[in-house]
């Protein structure tokens, strides 16, 4: 028996499809999954929406830092700078620039002194840098041998033990005075008799005329031709150039 029924709806729509051409199907396949992408798009860009609204938010939070934190990152190089300064010498930053302030402040010192040695004779001696850099210029003209007695001499004066005494003085006359001596310094013969009489009953001034003989001799010859090397005007062009950036501008 047929399943046929006369008037049933859906029998009419299938024969009606089944009359349609194949291409108006496939179309209408088409349209369909179309018509399904448009409308799961709605959904997908309230999903990514949403997302965005949370990472914004995130970091809204996140911007919103205490007063603190805020201070904490106005001046990253500089905290960068103490905390690498505190790492590498274990000091707080304090003491380190304390300690370079005081390094400047010997800096300027020191070139004020490079100065003063052209002042005169005297100021070269009393400074020890100032003996260095004469001692190195008397050694390019091979007559350091005076100033190591001159020293010499003023290292004898201070030996308060008179076996000491002894033992000194003799050692400095024959390295420095006696004739042929290994370092023998340019003194009149009648000095250096006098000298050598002295040592029979030697006291702390037994050496003071040929000292005195030594030093004037480096002050009349060495000591001018020193203010004129080229080391030395190196020295006093940097110590000017150095004295000259430290002045406020006006």
């Amino acid at each position: 028996m047929s399943g046929w029924m006369p008037g049933c709806p859906a029998l009419s729509m299938c024969r009606g499809l089944a009359a349609l051409p194949i291409t108006c199907l496939e179309r209408a396949k088409d349209l369909k999954t179309r018509l399904g992408i448009l409308l799961h798009k709605p959904e997908l860009g309230h999903k990514a929406g949403s997302s965005s609204k949370l990472q914004l938010g995130s970091r809204r939070r996140e911007g919103s830092a205490g007063p603190a934190e805020k201070g904490s990152s106005e001046h990253p190089l500089e905290n960068l700078l103490a905390s690498s300064m505190e790492m590498r010498s274990g000091e707080p930053s304090g003491k380190v620039k304390e300690r370079e302030e005081r390094g400047k402040r010997a800096h300027r010192d020191s070139s004020q002194e490079v100065l003063e040695w052209r002042e005169s004779f005297d100021q070269l001696l009393k400074s020890k840098s100032g003996v260095n850099a004469f001692h190195t210029f008397l050694k390019t003209e091979f007559s350091e041998e005076n100033l190591d007695f001159w020293l010499a001499c003023e290292d004898f004066k201070k030996t308060r033990s008179k076996t000491k005494l002894a033992s000194k003085a003799n050692r400095i006359f024959e390295e420095f005075v006696q004739n042929e001596a290994p370092r023998e310094v340019n003194i009149d013969h009648e000095t250096r008799e006098i000298t050598c009489k002295n040592l029979s009953g030697a006291t702390s001034t037994c050496f003071n005329e040929a000292q005195a003989k030594t030093r004037t001799l480096m002050e009349k010859d060495s000591y001018p031709r020193f203010l004129k090397s080229a080391s030395y005007q190196d020295m006093t062009k940097q110590a000017a150039s150095r004295g000259t950036s430290k002045r406020p501008h006006t």
